[in-house]
């Protein structure tokens, strides 16, 4: 089921690519986006983001709504980090090890959800496969332009 989506509605593709060039180190942190030329970088071992939608959030001036969707290839993982930011995961494929400070480690496979509070570290988030890989939804929350 697809569904329906109004293009116009969006922010232009440039725009988004600098949003998401600007922003991936704040989901993947540690991740290169950048090669030396400016280019994405497409090494193997590193996660990889992809930005689908970036909106205002209706009625809450200078909130906006980001979805992107990550893939960690086999073994792959994040440092500990921040977002500062509302952060909903959902698994599409693959299992991931997911961790907040001063919370349980949990592991979770497709059709999960894990919820990050913007004051939260991030302690772990890996896939939880050394041979399969895995890839999430991930829906932000945050004030614009952070």
């Amino acid at each position: 089921m697809s569904i329906p989506m109004s293009t116009s509605s969006l922010r232009p593709p440039r725009t988004v690519a600098l949003i998401l060039l600007a922003t991936a180190g704040a989901i993947i942190p540690g991740a290169s986006v950048l090669g030396s030329a400016g280019t994405a970088a497409r090494d193997s071992d590193a996660a990889r983001a992809q930005g689908l939608l970036v909106k205002d959030l209706e009625g809450v001036p200078g909130k906006e709504v980001q979805m992107i969707t990550v893939e960690y290839p086999p073994g792959g993982s994040s440092p500990p980090h921040r977002h500062h930011a509302q952060v909903f995961v959902y698994v599409l494929f693959g299992s991931l090890r997911m961790q907040v400070a001063g919370s349980p480690l949990r592991i979770i496979g497709p059709g999960e959800t894990f919820y990050e509070a913007s004051a939260d570290e991030h302690t772990v988030s890996a896939n939880a496969s050394q041979t399969e890989p895995a890839k999430f939804l991930v829906v932000k929350i945050q004030d614009k332009n952070l």
